[in-house]
């Protein structure tokens, strides 16, 4: 690396996800819909778990942790986003575009993971219910956490210094609303290739990781649930698992076709709008799929909302 070229660069612009001026502020009303949803639906999950003592279970604490990053996740993309529709230019700074890249890798792996965990965890408990509160007790739980915070922590730091040891010279302007690998891999003028055989194998190894964990997790579980007698056990057994087999679906299934394609099929504006649904619009998602689907998140939120009406 040159550290001429290095220092060449102070700040990126950010050509954000459109350029028609048209667009931009019934976008900038819709994305700050989306936002305020995002947080409103996450604040509330995390709420309802802390109030509610029937939801005091390793599954809740999981999905508590879920809704706290997705809201992180989305602020760190959304705000940004949101001024580049009322600013002709959007500039960040070097170091503003270092932390915006560490900071949604280690979000994402952080989802990533905690999907994974949350997986292991329905396993138990359809597969092993009666040793479900002695496996997945508090102390197993923080671990687990921790642990998924300290491996995202690693993975964050890998993907950003390796991206940052590039020389940026040719080019400043990011074909992207937020500083994300392959767009600043596109401007930088040093060779990438060992770049992107890092974000292949280690990015993309944990997630076929994950993947396989979840599969493996879910192939004991439907079987368990198929040898359950009573349909309406059946029922209550999928139920449990639904919420969260859909927002696994929804996110490994965008983020898949984000970062395991090869480089020549990769065209920026594509990866524009699909980068807008896995950090904008699923973190709005999460919530309503699991207060909607989830009968326990349903009456615990009608309870609380009784409270407070009875209260007034």
């Amino acid at each position: 690396m040159k550290n001429g070229n290095w220092t060449s660069v102070k700040e990126f612009i950010l050509l954000g996800l459109t350029e028609d001026p048209k667009l931009k502020i019934p976008l900038f009303v819709l994305f700050i819909l989306v936002y305020i949803l995002t947080l409103l639906g996450n604040v509330g999950i995390i709420a309802v778990v802390r109030v509610s003592p029937q939801l005091h279970t390793s599954m809740y604490f999981l999905l508590s942790n879920l809704s706290f990053v997705d809201c992180c996740y989305s602020s760190v993309i959304t705000p940004n986003m949101l001024t580049s529709f009322l600013s002709e230019t959007n500039t960040i700074s070097l170091l503003g575009c270092v932390t915006q890249l560490f900071s949604f890798v280690f979000l994402g792996s952080t989802e990533v993971f905690l999907l994974t965990v949350m997986a292991y965890d329905r396993y138990i408990a359809i597969c092993n219910p009666l040793l479900y509160s002695v496996i997945m007790d508090t102390v197993m739980c923080i671990c687990l956490v921790s642990v998924v915070y300290l491996v995202a922590l690693l993975h964050a730091l890998i993907h950003t210094s390796c991206t940052f040891s590039l020389s940026f010279c040719s080019s400043n302007k990011i074909t992207h609303f937020f500083c994300d690998i392959p767009p600043l891999l596109k401007i930088s003028c040093s060779d990438t290739s060992i770049n992107e055989l890092v974000g292949f194998l280690i990015g993309g190894g944990l997630v076929m990781t994950c993947l396989g964990i979840i599969s493996v997790s879910y192939f004991y579980i439907v079987s368990a649930i198929l040898k359950i007698p009573s349909s309406n056990g059946r029922q209550r057994a999928f139920s449990t698992c639904s919420s969260h087999f859909l927002c696994v679906t929804i996110f490994f299934g965008t983020m898949v076709f984000m970062y395991l394609r090869p480089s020549s099929s990769v065209t920026l504006d594509q990866d524009r709008v699909a980068s807008v649904f896995y950090t904008v619009v699923i973190p709005m998602l999460n919530p309503f799929i699991y207060s909607l689907r989830n009968q326990e998140v349903k009456i615990a939120l009608r309870k609380v909302i009784l409270r407070k009406c009875m209260l007034r």
